[in-house]
């Protein structure tokens, strides 16, 4: 069963427009969703949660369609927004104790070691908290209650790069069961990087692509030579090509680089901003 599957998904809005979506999410995977502010990464998220209604499409979770008893669905997922919404008197041990009268398989005692392992004070009230201990009492209370698909939203957002690391490493942790997923977006594309199977592109409303992050990584190479051979690449065999006075660089597809120039690996961050470089000059 796949935790996540969308088809032709839309939602329009005055100013934008979420176009034709479809994609799949396997049981037992972490996919990132990468895209520029406003690229749809939190509308799509609220779609997928329910909490704006789509205007066209399908999107089932865990094999239920997402309108359809979603009280049980709900059960199975843990959600991390980009802004965590508590009550700013209660502290992390009162959260606790309403969350584990919400949930039918809270766990108290991975609640507290959670806390413990993210450094969380118990009695210090919300309000009172940074924007990465916010972001870390999330992440705790949405792994406490035996989910199966967690769904984050900017989850990394405001924590330093050791807690980042931490967190990232607990994500990867929990997909070693089969049976749990990940749904994430994020601007670090490089936390996305090192825990995601899957990577899906949104650009200005529209999925470029979604794909497995290794056949991506093997499908292209990034090169860089004089202006005048990055300008001589066929557009058939390129994904995106920047030119300066002294030369240029580019992203080609494996087996179409040109010989004789410099060649090495591509990341995931640079696949993406070559492709939205080349839909921009393309739309112009």
């Amino acid at each position: 069963m796949n935790a996540i599957e969308i088809r032709n998904l839309t939602k329009h809005y005055s100013d934008f427009t979420l176009d034709n979506l479809s994609l799949t999410l396997p049981s037992g995977c972490i996919m990132g969703l990468i895209g520029e502010n406003g690229a749809g990464k939190s509308t799509t998220i609220k779609l997928i949660l329910d909490m704006v209604s789509r205007d066209g499409g399908e999107i089932k979770i865990l094999g239920r369609d997402n309108k359809d008893q979603f009280e049980l669905t709900k059960e199975d997922i843990g959600v991390v927004p980009d802004e965590i919404g508590l009550p700013e008197y209660m502290t992390a041990a009162q959260v606790g104790n309403v969350m584990r009268r919400c949930y039918k398989n809270w766990d108290q005692k991975k609640y507290e070691d959670l806390l413990a392992s993210l450094g969380l004070p118990v009695k210090k009230k919300f309000k009172e908290f940074s924007k990465g201990m916010k972001m870390k009492l999330g992440i705790a209370l949405a792994l406490s209650h035996d989910p199966k698909l967690l769904i984050l939203d900017e989850a990394t957002s405001g924590l330093d790069p050791v807690v980042r690391d931490e967190v990232v490493s607990m994500f990867s942790e929990f997909t070693r069961d089969e049976n749990h997923s990940v749904l994430i977006s994020s601007h670090i594309v490089s936390d996305l990087e090192k825990i995601c199977d899957y990577i899906a592109f949104l650009h200005g409303g529209r999925l470029m692509l979604c794909e497995e992050k290794d056949v991506l990584k093997d499908g292209y190479r990034f090169v860089r030579g004089t202006r005048e051979a990055i300008s001589a690449i066929p557009e058939s065999d390129l994904i995106g090509r920047k030119l300066s006075p002294y030369g240029g660089e580019a992203i080609v597809r494996r087996g179409a680089v040109p010989g004789g120039m410099d060649e090495g690996p591509v990341d995931i961050e640079q696949l993406f901003i070559f492709m939205v470089k080349r839909e921009g000059e393309a739309a112009r």
